[in-house]
């Protein structure tokens, strides 16, 4: 038989497996919510904050006489070693449960206060001499705790975003300026315009990233305001004077961020806006990655029956019938990453919209929304740079080809011949087939040689 200790709660005694960090608040969780299969530890960056807090929290008791000095140096060691990646999976609870994150709060205690006992060489479940409640969770509620990693591990997420979309539109310029002298034909609607490079179209991705970098960089001052010291519903209940003041100036030392007091602590209780304005601008960024993805399937579409004028780094076999068949599967997985961040936006949209009165119980959701779409985004944008786009190359003898009979090309001798001659010269050459500097010239005083200079810009 395996090892058991002996654990009770207010609803009676468990047995908890002897090894396990977790202890009966964890083991009820994962009785009751057996939802998506996906424990918390999946989130690392919600893992990592949670310990943030737990550290910041229990130096700011120790400052404030709450807690003995032994006891916060052994809950410091352990949260240490849960940011530094140990017992991750521990942290098990699954990431959809009841509770306004209850669960996720009560798990982190447990594993660090008998990591915090290890650290003392003493057994898992000696809560007489740390308890997960009484010092773990000091001062605290999971009201103020949860929200607080949440928008830790968002940061963290973002910045992480950020840097890999920088990367992608690095790449993108680098290709473009390659490209910059590739003239190709332009589109609208599907149908032939007017000439431009593909530098053009290549840098035009870059910027439109940028962009978005700037959006997403708007959200974390949002982030960054903190309920933490409003312990249940902003009240400040348990909480001694000075608490808040104390444990924010730990949180900003132990988490290197510049995090700062909400303006309204009841407010902040409930308030999930800084989530929705973040999920809005991982949306907007998804929505212009996926557009982008679509343009690079379409032109490197064929290659002998499609647009065929981008050539994409060939990275597998793209069928188990058809020999030589390769597919663009890069920008196919982020088309699908941002199908899932559009659909997550309107879970966390909802989600907010649902809470009511002095809390949202639905954070859970939230953060595993916004977490994921984050942590996904980020993968697909580095395989997308990686994989995809910093091997990009045009097909210029198909791009000349095409841009030699384009009728969209004659726009630019609007100017010299007229709205009548031009339209004229392009239906003679779409009729003919010949080459539109020699239908100008059949249809105007201007020579072939003129019409190609002109054309050329």
């Amino acid at each position: 038989m395996n090892a058991v200790r002996l654990e009770h709660d207010s609803l009676g005694e468990r047995e908890v497996p002897a090894d396990a960090y977790w202890g009966i608040h964890t083991l009820r969780a994962r009785e009751n919510f057996p939802i998506s299969g996906t424990p918390l530890s999946a989130h690392p960056s919600l893992v990592n904050a949670l310990a943030t807090v737990k550290h910041a929290a229990a130096l700011a008791n120790g400052e404030l006489g709450l807690l003995s000095a032994e006891r916060v140096e052994a809950i410091a060691a352990a949260c240490r070693r849960v940011r530094q990646g140990e017992l991750h999976d521990q942290f098990c609870v699954d990431v959809v449960q009841g509770g306004a994150g209850t669960s996720s709060n009560m798990n982190a205690n447990e594993v660090i206060a008998n990591a915090a006992l290890e650290e003392r060489g003493l057994a898992a479940g000696r809560y007489d001499v740390i308890d997960p409640i009484r010092d773990v969770n000091c001062s605290q509620s999971t009201n103020d705790v949860y929200p607080t990693a949440i928008r830790l591990a968002a940061v963290a997420g973002v910045r992480a975003l950020t840097g890999e979309l920088d990367a992608l539109a690095d790449a993108f310029e680098e290709r473009a300026e390659v490209h910059r002298a590739v003239v190709k034909v332009g589109r609208t609607q599907l149908q032939d315009a007017v000439p431009m490079t593909v530098g053009d179209e290549l840098m035009a991705f870059a910027v439109a990233i940028r962009e978005d970098v700037a959006r997403l960089g708007e959200a974390v001052p949002l982030l960054l305001e903190c309920s933490l010291g409003g312990t249940a519903i902003g009240t400040g209940v348990t909480a001694p004077s000075g608490y808040r003041e104390a444990v924010l100036a730990h949180l900003r030392t132990v988490s290197g961020l510049p995090v700062v007091p909400t303006h309204h602590l009841f407010e902040a209780s409930w308030d999930a806006g800084g989530f929705l304005q973040t999920s809005g601008a991982l949306r907007r960024t998804a929505v212009k990655l996926s557009k982008i993805c679509n343009d690079l399937r379409l032109l490197s579409s064929g290659p002998q029956a499609g647009f065929g004028e981008l050539r994409l780094p060939a990275r597998q076999a793209g069928s188990s019938i058809m020999p030589g068949k390769v597919n663009p599967v890069i920008p196919e997985v982020v088309n699908q990453i941002a199908f899932a961040v559009m659909g997550a936006d309107v879970t966390i949209a909802v989600a907010a919209e649902g809470g009511q009165l002095q809390l949202n119980a639905f954070e859970p959701i939230i953060a595993h929304s916004l977490l994921q779409s984050v942590s996904w985004m980020t993968n697909g944008v580095r395989v997308l740079r990686e994989l995809c786009v910093v091997g990009i190359v045009a097909d210029e003898r198909v791009l000349a080809e095409r841009v030699a009979v384009s009728v969209g090309a004659v726009t630019a001798l609007l100017p010299t011949i007229g709205y009548e001659r031009a339209a004229e010269a392009a239906s003679h050459a779409l009729a003919t087939g010949i080459p539109i500097a020699d239908a100008v010239a059949s249809v105007s005083d201007m020579t072939r040689e003129e019409a190609v200079r002109l054309l050329a810009g």
